[in-house]
């Protein structure tokens, strides 16, 4: 334990002032909430880069053991099965319960209102595609504890001409002309995705995630999640990042459904990578999204758990990332396994059911390797009896599809590109799984 601190130590010191702030911070918060646990440390997570160290991340499938035994998703706490819709209304609640206490925490009755402020309003051409553009700010209430503030970025597009009202897809997404650092990026070799929406009758908005609270272990007490502990630390079942996300997602959409130009009730949630984990998470927890688009999630999104492929429970228990996460998850990072989970991803995926859900990802030769994306797909298969026992179709086969085929005929969809980790190579599926799904009349 020694060597990994002094390593730590000195990759903290080559970091910039700003961030070695944040993550001596988050190594404090983190800390306090393992010792809460009586907790000395948690297990290491795969090493994505070194293929030859003893926790190498595994990308063979032989070792992945396929299928794993799953906590059952049809039935009662008590063993009783679940065989009716009325029973599954039931079961549904356990398993929120579940994943409130051990996963992703609860929202607080502390939780602030936030009231929504249009900043701006334009009309422009987007494509070929006459448009209206709006920027909104949501302010949080934070008179019950002013140290702390969230101010909720959301913009949306609709288009000028429709003659009702359109559906939306919301996006988590980044600030408006936010660059990746680095070299830049080649352009899209199509239309990005947002003149593809509008081609079809789609609007289309974007929800800041970290203006809902900050990707960081060392700022939540700030935020909507500071706001709402007034000054104290998390405890073990307090919400974490993700559930914060999705928490600011249902807020965007409360004011999304107030302009008459938008169909409430087609309105979907859209996500890559950790904002699909957020993505997957606002589907379960918020019936009111029509249809979920869930990119590269991974474990902690709709991978499964109890797989030994790429990214491991203790990646995610670890210093960037346990913020996501309620206390508790902790706990199955060191002393239990993932194996002592009362859940695992099918059963997050059912809660959205019997909406329809596309999870996609790219292939593990193209660097997609990361997210199991077969994990997801045999999450996906796992999840499909809840769309079954309420009438619908989930996934239509269990067998692992060939690369760019897409499942889209049932309720669960699934497909893998070939452009590595993104949404971009599988939104003209998506945009037609979700015209279909959606039965909308486009113009």
């Amino acid at each position: 334990m020694r060597w990994r601190n002094a390593l730590l130590m000195l990759a903290v010191a080559a970091m910039p002032a700003a961030a070695q702030q944040d993550y001596r911070a988050a190594d404090i918060d983190r800390r306090a909430m393992l010792d809460l646990l009586g907790i000395a440390d948690t297990r290491p997570g795969a090493d994505g880069f070194k293929p030859d160290v003893p926790n190498a991340a595994n990308y063979d499938e032989a070792r992945a053991g396929g299928m794993p035994q799953l906590p059952a998703l049809l039935r009662f706490a008590d063993g009783t099965p679940v065989t009716t819709a009325k029973d599954w209304a039931r079961r549904r609640r356990e398993i929120v319960a579940l994943f409130d206490r051990e996963i992703y925490g609860r929202v607080p009755a502390t939780a602030p209102a936030i009231h929504w402020r249009l900043d701006r309003q334009e009309r422009a051409i987007e494509g070929d595609k006459p448009v209206v553009k709006y920027w909104l700010t949501g302010i949080a209430d934070n008179r019950a504890w002013p140290a702390a503030k969230a101010e909720i970025a959301l913009r949306y597009t609709l288009p000028a001409a429709a003659r009702r009202p359109v559906p939306v897809i919301l996006s988590f997404g980044f600030p408006e002309g936010f660059r990746f650092p680095g070299p830049p990026r080649a352009p899209d070799p199509g239309p990005p995705y947002t003149e593809q929406l509008l081609a079809r009758g789609f609007g289309y908005a974007v929800l800041v995630a970290n203006s809902i609270q900050t990707d960081n272990g060392g700022a939540l007490d700030n935020g909507v999640i500071g706001i709402s502990l007034r000054g104290k630390r998390r405890g073990p079942e307090d919400w974490g990042v993700l559930r914060a996300w999705a928490w600011g997602a249902s807020r965007a959409l409360d004011a999304l459904t107030k302009d008459r130009a938008i169909d409430a009730s087609r309105i979907g949630i859209e996500g890559l990578s950790r904002y699909g984990k957020a993505a997957l998470v606002t589907m379960a927890y918020d019936p009111r999204f029509a249809i979920g688009f869930i990119g590269s999630s991974g474990a902690g999104g709709a991978a499964l758990y109890r797989r030994d492929f790429g990214e491991r429970i203790g990646n995610l228990a670890a210093g960037g990332e346990y913020h996501w996460f309620a206390g508790n998850f902790l706990k199955y990072a060191g002393p239990l396994t993932p194996a002592d989970l009362p859940i695992d991803s099918h059963m997050l995926i059912a809660l959205a059911a019997p909406r329809p859900i596309f999870i996609g990802a790219g292939t593990v030769e193209t660097g997609d390797g990361w997210v199991d994306p077969r994990g997801s797909f045999l999450a996906a298969v796992a999840a499909s009896p809840a769309w079954v026992l309420l009438g619908r179709q989930g996934l239509t086969t269990d067998g692992f599809p060939p690369v760019l085929t897409g499942l889209t005929d049932g309720k669960v969809a699934f497909r893998q590109h070939q452009g590595g980790h993104n949404n971009r190579d599988n939104w003209p599926v998506f945009i037609d799984y979700a015209a279909m799904q959606l039965s909308s009349k486009l113009h």
